[in-house]
C-alpha cells in the first residue's frame, strides 16, 4: 500500500513556501514529492504562486497578475519568513522544471483558478502543458485543481497527465463522484478536517487514489493511512517516517 508523503508548498515550515529554496530543501530532506501552486502573469509568463495577490508573502501588495517576468526581480518572497531567505524571488514554471530535473524531484502542480480572464486560463493551461515537455522522463508529476472546468480542459490537452479533483469538506457533496467522471480524474484530494472512514471506503470502492490536504499531525497521518488513504499533504514532511517520504 502506497503511503506517500507531500511537502506542502515545498518545505514550507524551514523555506518561505513555493520557492526555489522550499523545493531544494525536500532533495535535501529526502522527501521525493512536493505540491505547488501554478498562476500566470500579465504577459503570460507562468509563476508558482498561492495567492492571487502579493500582500501576505511578499514585500508589497497588489495583484498577481498585474506583474510580468522583468517585475519578479523587483518582488522579494523571502524576507517575510526570515532574513536568511532576502531577495528570494518569486520562481517561474520554467524554473521549477529545471530544479526537478536537476534534484529528480517529483511535484503535485495545482492550477490556481486564474480569476483575471479566461483567455488568461487557456495560457495557462497551454502553457503548463509545453512546460511538462521539458521535464525528464524519470520525474513524476500529478496535476490537480479545485476547479473541475480547468481541470478537465487540461485532461483533453494532454490526456496522459494524470489529474486530481480538489475538494473542501462543503464542496463534497453526493455527486462528487459525478465530477471525478466528467474530468477523468484518477485522484481525488479531499480536505482532512471533516473526513471519515466511510467517506474513504466509499472513495476506494469506485476506484480512486485519495490524497488528503492538509495534514500537520503524524497520528492523524497514521490513522489515514491505516483507513487507506494513499497520500497526505502536510507542512511538516521533514518530521515523518523516512520511509513515508518517497
Amino acid at each position: 500500500m502506497m503511503r506517500r508523503v507531500y511537502a506542502h508548498r515545498g518545505m514550507s515550515t524551514l523555506a518561505p513556501e513555493n520557492t526555489l529554496s522550499a523545493f531544494k530543501l525536500c532533495a535535501e530532506h529526502q522527501v521525493r514529492w512536493f505540491e505547488c501552486d501554478v498562476d500566470i502573469l500579465h504577459d503570460g509568463t507562468i509563476v508558482i504562486c498561492h495567492d492571487s495577490t502579493l500582500d501576505r508573502c511578499a514585500d508589497r501588495s497588489g495583484s498577481l497578475f498585474d506583474l510580468t517576468k522583468q517585475d519578479l526581480s523587483l518582488v522579494d518572497a523571502g524576507s517575510w519568513f526570515s532574513d536568511e531567505f532576502i531577495g528570494e524571488r518569486i520562481p517561474t514554471l520554467d524554473q521549477l522544471i529545471s530544479l526537478m530535473n536537476r534534484y529528480h524531484l517529483n511535484a503535485n502542480i495545482e492550477i490556481k483558478s486564474c480569476d483575471s480572464s479566461a483567455d488568461a486560463a487557456r495560457h495557462l493551461l497551454a502553457g503548463l502543458n509545453q512546460a511538462l515537455d521539458k521535464l525528464d522522463s524519470d520525474c513524476e508529476y500529478l496535476i490537480s485543481s479545485f476547479n473541475p472546468l480547468l481541470l478537465a480542459e487540461f485532461k483533453k490537452i494532454r490526456p496522459q497527465a494524470t489529474v486530481a479533483c480538489l475538494f473542501e469538506t462543503h464542496t463534497l457533496n453526493d455527486d462528487w463522484h459525478v465530477v471525478m467522471e466528467w474530468v477523468g480524474a484518477e485522484y481525488i484530494h479531499p480536505q482532512n478536517e471533516g473526513l471519515t472512514q466511510e467517506l474513504v471506503a466509499m472513495m476506494k470502492a469506485r476506484g480512486y487514489k485519495i490524497n488528503v490536504w492538509t495534514v500537520n499531525a503524524k497520528d492523524r497521518a497514521n490513522q489515514l493511512f491505516n483507513w487507506g488513504v494513499d497520500g497526505i499533504f502536510t507542512d511538516f514532511a521533514q518530521s515523518f517516517p523516512l520511509a513515508q517520504r518517497k
